[in-house]
Protein backbone atom coordinates (compact mmCIF):
# COMPACT_ATOMS: atom_id res chain seq x y z
CA UNK A 1 0.00 0.00 0.00
CA UNK A 2 1.16 3.62 -0.55
CA UNK A 3 3.07 5.27 2.30
CA UNK A 4 0.84 6.62 5.08
CA UNK A 5 -2.36 5.17 3.62
CA UNK A 6 -3.58 3.44 6.78
CA UNK A 7 -3.15 3.46 10.53
CA UNK A 8 -3.62 0.81 13.21
CA UNK A 9 -5.77 1.37 16.26
CA UNK A 10 -5.95 -0.94 19.25
CA UNK A 11 -8.63 -0.78 21.96
CA UNK A 12 -7.91 -2.67 25.18
CA UNK A 13 -11.29 -3.25 26.83
CA UNK A 14 -12.51 -4.91 29.98
CA UNK A 15 -13.03 -8.28 28.30
CA UNK A 16 -11.85 -7.88 24.71
CA UNK A 17 -8.77 -6.72 22.85
CA UNK A 18 -9.48 -5.40 19.37
CA UNK A 19 -7.21 -3.95 16.73
CA UNK A 20 -8.03 -2.59 13.29
CA UNK A 21 -6.30 -1.20 10.23
CA UNK A 22 -8.20 1.90 9.11
CA UNK A 23 -7.81 4.02 5.98
CA UNK A 24 -7.57 7.81 6.18
CA UNK A 25 -11.19 8.15 5.09
CA UNK A 26 -12.39 5.94 7.94
CA UNK A 27 -12.83 2.68 6.02
CA UNK A 28 -11.90 -0.35 8.12
CA UNK A 29 -9.51 -2.44 6.04
CA UNK A 30 -8.88 -5.34 8.40
CA UNK A 31 -9.29 -6.26 12.05
CA UNK A 32 -8.35 -8.83 14.68
CA UNK A 33 -9.80 -9.46 18.12
CA UNK A 34 -9.39 -11.68 21.13
CA UNK A 35 -10.09 -12.02 24.84
CA UNK A 36 -8.23 -9.91 27.37
CA UNK A 37 -6.43 -12.33 29.67
CA UNK A 38 -5.84 -10.01 32.65
CA UNK A 39 -5.17 -12.94 34.96
CA UNK A 40 -2.20 -13.99 32.79
CA UNK A 41 -0.21 -10.94 33.90
CA UNK A 42 1.49 -7.92 32.39
CA UNK A 43 3.78 -9.65 29.90
CA UNK A 44 0.96 -11.72 28.44
CA UNK A 45 -1.29 -8.67 28.03
CA UNK A 46 1.41 -6.61 26.34
CA UNK A 47 2.37 -9.61 24.22
CA UNK A 48 -1.21 -10.02 23.00
CA UNK A 49 -1.40 -6.31 22.13
CA UNK A 50 1.85 -6.42 20.17
CA UNK A 51 0.85 -9.63 18.38
CA UNK A 52 -2.44 -8.11 17.22
CA UNK A 53 -0.69 -5.03 15.83
CA UNK A 54 2.01 -7.10 14.15
CA UNK A 55 -0.61 -9.30 12.50
CA UNK A 56 -2.25 -6.30 10.86
CA UNK A 57 1.06 -4.67 9.90
CA UNK A 58 2.20 -7.86 8.20
CA UNK A 59 -1.09 -8.28 6.35
CA UNK A 60 -1.21 -4.74 4.96
CA UNK A 61 2.51 -4.00 4.74
CA UNK A 62 4.70 -1.84 6.93
CA UNK A 63 5.35 0.68 4.14
CA UNK A 64 1.77 1.93 4.15
CA UNK A 65 1.50 2.35 7.92
CA UNK A 66 1.02 5.97 9.06
CA UNK A 67 1.15 5.20 12.78
CA UNK A 68 -0.25 3.23 15.71
CA UNK A 69 -2.69 4.39 18.37
CA UNK A 70 -3.52 2.44 21.53
CA UNK A 71 -6.54 3.13 23.76
CA UNK A 72 -6.56 1.83 27.34
CA UNK A 73 -8.82 2.43 30.35
CA UNK A 74 -7.68 4.43 33.36
CA UNK A 75 -5.90 7.65 34.27
CA UNK A 76 -2.96 8.14 31.91
CA UNK A 77 0.12 10.30 32.34
CA UNK A 78 0.57 11.19 28.69
CA UNK A 79 4.13 12.51 28.80
CA UNK A 80 5.40 9.36 30.51
CA UNK A 81 3.08 6.96 28.67
CA UNK A 82 2.06 5.36 31.96
CA UNK A 83 -1.31 4.15 33.30
CA UNK A 84 -1.63 5.63 36.77
CA UNK A 85 -4.91 4.06 37.86
CA UNK A 86 -7.20 1.49 36.27
CA UNK A 87 -9.61 -0.86 37.99
CA UNK A 88 -9.25 -3.45 35.23
CA UNK A 89 -5.52 -3.13 34.57
CA UNK A 90 -3.86 -3.29 37.97
CA UNK A 91 -0.91 -5.25 36.57
CA UNK A 92 -0.18 -2.44 34.10
CA UNK A 93 -0.31 0.43 36.59
CA UNK A 94 2.84 2.57 36.87
CA UNK A 95 4.36 0.60 33.99
CA UNK A 96 5.75 2.36 30.88
CA UNK A 97 3.35 0.51 28.58
CA UNK A 98 3.67 2.92 25.66
CA UNK A 99 7.45 2.69 25.55
CA UNK A 100 7.43 -1.08 26.01
CA UNK A 101 5.03 -1.58 23.09
CA UNK A 102 7.10 0.83 21.01
CA UNK A 103 10.25 -1.12 21.84
CA UNK A 104 8.71 -4.45 20.89
CA UNK A 105 7.29 -3.08 17.64
CA UNK A 106 10.29 -0.96 16.76
CA UNK A 107 8.12 2.08 16.05
CA UNK A 108 6.40 4.97 17.80
CA UNK A 109 3.07 4.33 19.55
CA UNK A 110 0.54 6.94 20.72
CA UNK A 111 -1.26 6.09 24.00
CA UNK A 112 -4.69 7.47 24.89
CA UNK A 113 -7.46 6.94 27.43
CA UNK A 114 -10.25 4.77 25.99
CA UNK A 115 -13.06 7.30 26.56
CA UNK A 116 -10.98 10.06 24.97
CA UNK A 117 -10.38 7.78 22.01
CA UNK A 118 -14.12 7.08 21.77
CA UNK A 119 -14.80 10.83 21.69
CA UNK A 120 -12.27 11.17 18.86
CA UNK A 121 -13.88 8.32 16.97
CA UNK A 122 -17.29 9.98 17.18
CA UNK A 123 -15.79 13.30 16.07
CA UNK A 124 -14.03 11.67 13.13
CA UNK A 125 -16.71 9.48 11.56
CA UNK A 126 -19.56 9.24 14.08
CA UNK A 127 -22.29 11.47 15.49
CA UNK A 128 -19.78 14.31 15.91
CA UNK A 129 -18.65 14.43 12.31
CA UNK A 130 -18.25 18.05 11.26
CA UNK A 131 -18.19 19.28 14.87
CA UNK A 132 -14.92 20.56 16.34
CA UNK A 133 -16.10 20.77 19.97
CA UNK A 134 -17.98 18.00 21.77
CA UNK A 135 -18.25 16.07 25.02
CA UNK A 136 -18.83 12.31 25.19
CA UNK A 137 -20.15 10.43 28.22
CA UNK A 138 -19.76 6.64 28.12
CA UNK A 139 -22.39 4.86 30.20
CA UNK A 140 -21.39 1.34 31.18
CA UNK A 141 -20.28 -0.44 34.33
CA UNK A 142 -18.87 2.95 35.25
CA UNK A 143 -19.04 6.29 33.47
CA UNK A 144 -16.19 7.66 31.42
CA UNK A 145 -15.82 10.84 29.45
CA UNK A 146 -13.91 12.54 26.71
CA UNK A 147 -13.71 16.20 25.72
CA UNK A 148 -12.79 17.28 22.19
CA UNK A 149 -11.99 20.98 21.80
CA UNK A 150 -10.96 22.53 18.51
CA UNK A 151 -10.72 19.03 17.06
CA UNK A 152 -8.29 17.72 19.69
CA UNK A 153 -8.66 15.90 22.99
CA UNK A 154 -8.59 18.19 26.00
CA UNK A 155 -6.01 16.51 28.23
CA UNK A 156 -5.25 18.92 31.04
CA UNK A 157 -1.69 19.42 32.25
CA UNK A 158 -0.99 15.73 32.96
CA UNK A 159 -3.43 13.98 30.65
CA UNK A 160 -6.09 13.24 33.26
CA UNK A 161 -8.81 15.67 32.15
CA UNK A 162 -12.22 14.38 31.11
CA UNK A 163 -12.89 12.05 34.05
CA UNK A 164 -16.51 13.10 33.84
CA UNK A 165 -17.85 10.08 35.73
CA UNK A 166 -16.55 11.72 38.89
CA UNK A 167 -18.59 14.90 38.66
CA UNK A 168 -20.54 15.20 41.93
CA UNK A 169 -24.30 15.08 41.39
CA UNK A 170 -25.39 14.17 44.95
CA UNK A 171 -23.34 16.04 47.60
CA UNK A 172 -23.64 13.30 50.23
CA UNK A 173 -24.40 10.47 47.85
CA UNK A 174 -23.00 7.01 47.38
CA UNK A 175 -19.27 6.57 48.13
CA UNK A 176 -17.02 6.11 45.10
CA UNK A 177 -13.72 4.32 44.76
CA UNK A 178 -12.12 7.62 43.72
CA UNK A 179 -12.58 8.89 47.29
CA UNK A 180 -15.53 11.17 46.52
CA UNK A 181 -19.21 10.74 47.35
CA UNK A 182 -22.08 11.18 44.95
CA UNK A 183 -20.17 10.79 41.66
CA UNK A 184 -22.43 10.57 38.63
CA UNK A 185 -21.07 7.08 37.92
CA UNK A 186 -22.42 5.97 41.32
CA UNK A 187 -25.89 7.25 40.41
CA UNK A 188 -26.27 6.72 36.66
CA UNK A 189 -24.14 3.75 35.51
CA UNK A 190 -25.21 0.14 34.99
CA UNK A 191 -23.70 -0.65 38.39
CA UNK A 192 -25.78 2.12 39.95
CA UNK A 193 -28.95 0.75 38.36
CA UNK A 194 -28.38 -2.72 39.83
CA UNK A 195 -27.44 -1.27 43.24
CA UNK A 196 -30.66 0.78 43.35
CA UNK A 197 -32.66 -2.28 42.34
CA UNK A 198 -31.23 -4.20 45.29
CA UNK A 199 -31.95 -1.36 47.71
CA UNK A 200 -35.55 -1.17 46.50
CA UNK A 201 -36.05 -4.91 47.00
CA UNK A 202 -36.39 -5.81 43.34
CA UNK A 203 -33.90 -8.66 43.73
CA UNK A 204 -30.24 -9.45 44.28
CA UNK A 205 -27.89 -9.85 41.34
CA UNK A 206 -30.17 -8.31 38.73
CA UNK A 207 -28.50 -6.94 35.61
CA UNK A 208 -29.30 -3.44 34.38
CA UNK A 209 -31.11 -5.06 31.43
CA UNK A 210 -33.31 -7.06 33.82
CA UNK A 211 -34.16 -3.89 35.73
CA UNK A 212 -35.01 -2.27 32.40
CA UNK A 213 -37.30 -5.18 31.52
CA UNK A 214 -39.06 -4.84 34.89
CA UNK A 215 -39.63 -1.15 34.19
CA UNK A 216 -41.09 -1.95 30.76
CA UNK A 217 -43.36 -4.52 32.42
CA UNK A 218 -44.81 -1.80 34.64
CA UNK A 219 -42.74 -1.94 37.82
CA UNK A 220 -42.99 1.51 39.39
CA UNK A 221 -39.84 0.95 41.45
CA UNK A 222 -37.84 -0.06 38.39
CA UNK A 223 -39.18 2.92 36.49
CA UNK A 224 -38.17 5.24 39.32
CA UNK A 225 -34.60 3.96 39.07
CA UNK A 226 -34.30 5.21 35.50
CA UNK A 227 -35.90 8.53 36.43
CA UNK A 228 -33.26 8.90 39.15
CA UNK A 229 -30.57 7.95 36.66
CA UNK A 230 -31.84 10.57 34.21
CA UNK A 231 -31.87 13.26 36.88
CA UNK A 232 -28.26 12.50 37.82
CA UNK A 233 -27.19 12.66 34.17
CA UNK A 234 -29.13 15.90 33.70
CA UNK A 235 -27.28 17.55 36.59
CA UNK A 236 -23.92 16.47 35.15
CA UNK A 237 -24.84 17.57 31.63
CA UNK A 238 -26.05 20.96 32.83
CA UNK A 239 -22.68 21.50 34.50
CA UNK A 240 -20.91 20.53 31.28
CA UNK A 241 -23.11 22.76 29.11
CA UNK A 242 -22.61 25.69 31.48
CA UNK A 243 -18.85 25.09 31.59
CA UNK A 244 -18.00 24.50 27.94
CA UNK A 245 -20.81 25.96 25.85
CA UNK A 246 -20.09 23.30 23.21
CA UNK A 247 -22.68 22.55 20.52
CA UNK A 248 -22.83 18.77 21.08
CA UNK A 249 -22.93 16.36 24.04
CA UNK A 250 -23.04 12.64 23.21
CA UNK A 251 -24.00 9.61 25.31
CA UNK A 252 -22.79 6.10 24.51
CA UNK A 253 -22.46 2.70 26.17
CA UNK A 254 -24.59 -0.28 27.07
CA UNK A 255 -27.04 1.65 29.27
CA UNK A 256 -28.06 3.68 26.22
CA UNK A 257 -30.62 0.96 25.53
CA UNK A 258 -32.74 2.48 28.31
CA UNK A 259 -32.76 5.92 26.64
CA UNK A 260 -36.56 6.11 26.44
CA UNK A 261 -36.80 5.60 30.20
CA UNK A 262 -34.09 7.96 31.45
CA UNK A 263 -33.90 10.64 28.72
CA UNK A 264 -37.10 12.57 29.62
CA UNK A 265 -35.89 13.18 33.19
CA UNK A 266 -32.39 13.92 31.89
CA UNK A 267 -33.58 16.60 29.46
CA UNK A 268 -35.93 18.12 32.03
CA UNK A 269 -33.15 18.38 34.61
CA UNK A 270 -30.68 19.82 32.08
CA UNK A 271 -33.19 22.45 31.00
CA UNK A 272 -33.95 23.36 34.61
CA UNK A 273 -30.28 23.81 35.53
CA UNK A 274 -28.84 25.35 32.37
CA UNK A 275 -29.96 28.66 30.90
CA UNK A 276 -27.67 27.99 27.93
CA UNK A 277 -29.37 24.68 27.17
CA UNK A 278 -32.84 26.21 27.47
CA UNK A 279 -32.13 29.12 25.17
CA UNK A 280 -29.81 27.76 22.46
CA UNK A 281 -29.74 24.86 20.00
CA UNK A 282 -27.24 22.91 22.13
CA UNK A 283 -27.68 19.20 21.33
CA UNK A 284 -27.64 16.17 23.61
CA UNK A 285 -27.78 13.02 21.46
CA UNK A 286 -26.91 9.36 21.22
CA UNK A 287 -23.46 8.49 19.93
CA UNK A 288 -23.36 6.55 16.66
CA UNK A 289 -20.42 4.13 16.74
CA UNK A 290 -21.24 1.98 19.77
CA UNK A 291 -18.31 -0.02 21.09
CA UNK A 292 -16.36 0.64 17.87
CA UNK A 293 -15.79 4.31 18.74
CA UNK A 294 -12.63 3.71 20.76
CA UNK A 295 -11.17 1.54 18.03
CA UNK A 296 -11.72 4.21 15.38
CA UNK A 297 -10.49 6.91 17.73
CA UNK A 298 -7.27 5.00 18.45
CA UNK A 299 -6.70 4.66 14.70
CA UNK A 300 -7.28 8.40 14.27
CA UNK A 301 -4.54 9.36 16.75
CA UNK A 302 -1.63 9.20 14.25
CA UNK A 303 -3.44 11.65 11.94
CA UNK A 304 -4.08 14.34 14.55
Amino acid sequence: MPAGSYSIGLDLGGTNLRAAAVARDGRMLDRVSGKTAYSAGREAIVGDMVEAILTLRERLGAAGLAGIGVAVPGFILLEEGVIRNSNNLASLEDFPIRDEISRLLGTQVILENDANAAALGEKWIGAGRGVEDLVLLTLGTGIGGGIVSNGKVLHGFLGMAGELGHITVVPNGNPCGCGNRGCVEKHASATAVTAMAKLLGLGDGLTAKQVYDLALAGSEKAGAIFVSMGEALGIALAMLVNTFNFPLYLLSGGVLGAWDLFAPAMFEETRRRSFTFRTTDTRIEKAALGNEAGLYGAAYLPWM
